[in-house]
């Protein structure tokens, strides 16, 4: 109500109550089946729905069990450790793509430049199951089906686009005549690259490369096509463990899947207000 004006009559005050509320309604609708895991995660007893004792908020109903069994089990500290180095090498190799990509595109001279786009973030569009059985038959031509450099590629396709658009994003406030300046000054175009461009650049960079390696660790459906028993990710586990041994381990990973996302969203807010600093006035 502090947003409305002090001349705001009875209608507009109750529009805006009404407004604040469907607000609310849906903010409670896409975050509540998240939060509700948590409290879950902790639940001493191997189910999935919250005990009497939890809802009395008795201490001994509360256990860190499951979080134990996560780190305790060798299969699912494989799973941890195939899902960060897969998701390391491929933002990796989406970071550089996309960002070659994003300079690439941003030069006026560049022909046929909203139809490459479109291509290069198709990714994004297709539904995963299509880009999945995609990726499967051109993969199995090359014999990467089942392998780590199969699973890396894969992931590279799909976090490229988020790099992309964070970049394009910056480079769209990237005040040329700086390059210009560097240009006439004596600068090379790696040295304007390196000493100029990718400075000014460097929050959208990064803040894609967060992007895509949260979507690396998250993504299952392209995994399952790709991955194989030898690949196996934390995300393939979980679905693995929700058809053949329900557990509420899973619930536990869940819940550290969303604590990491909560600090990758964090990091990238604080680059979207350092990029807003470096933005020229």
């Amino acid at each position: 109500m502090a947003l409305l004006p002090d001349h705001a009559g009875p209608a507009q005050r109750l529009l805006h109550a009404g407004f604040l509320a469907y607000c609310g309604l849906v903010f409670a609708f896409l975050i509540l089946p998240l939060v509700v895991i948590v409290p879950l995660s902790f639940n001493a007893e191997p189910y999935f729905t919250l005990s009497r004792g939890m809802l009395t908020l008795d201490p001994a109903a509360f256990s860190l069990r499951w979080y134990e069994d996560f780190f305790g089990s060798a299969v699912w500290r494989s799973a941890a450790v195939n899902s960060l180095i897969v998701a390391t090498v491929s933002t990796l190799l989406a970071t550089v793509l996309g960002t070659l990509a994003a300079l690439g595109l941003s030069r006026p001279q560049m022909p046929c430049r909203q139809a490459v786009t479109a291509l290069l973030i198709s990714p994004l569009i297709v539904p995963l199951i299509i880009a999945g059985a995609g990726m499967y038959f051109v993969f199995a031509r090359l014999g990467l089906v089942g392998t780590f450099a199969g699973l890396v590629l894969s992931h590279t396709v799909l976090g490229a686009p988020f790099v992309l658009i964070t970049v394009t994003a910056t480079l769209s406030k990237f005040d040329t005549t700086l390059v210009n300046a560097a240009a006439i000054s004596g600068a090379g175009p790696v040295t304007i690259l390196r000493r100029v461009t990718l400075p000014i650049i460097a929050p959208g960079v990064v803040s894609g490369a967060i992007f895509a390696f949260g979507s690396s660790l998250d993504e299952i459906v392209v995994t399952l096509f790709i991955g194989s028993g030898e690949t196996q990710t934390v995300p393939r586990q979980m679905w693995v463990g929700l058809r053949e041994q329900l557990s509420p381990t899973i619930l536990a990973v869940a819940t550290l899947l969303i604590a990491l996302s909560v600090l990758l969203l964090a990091c990238v807010g604080l680059l979207r207000r350092l990029g807003r600093g470096r933005t020229p006035a």
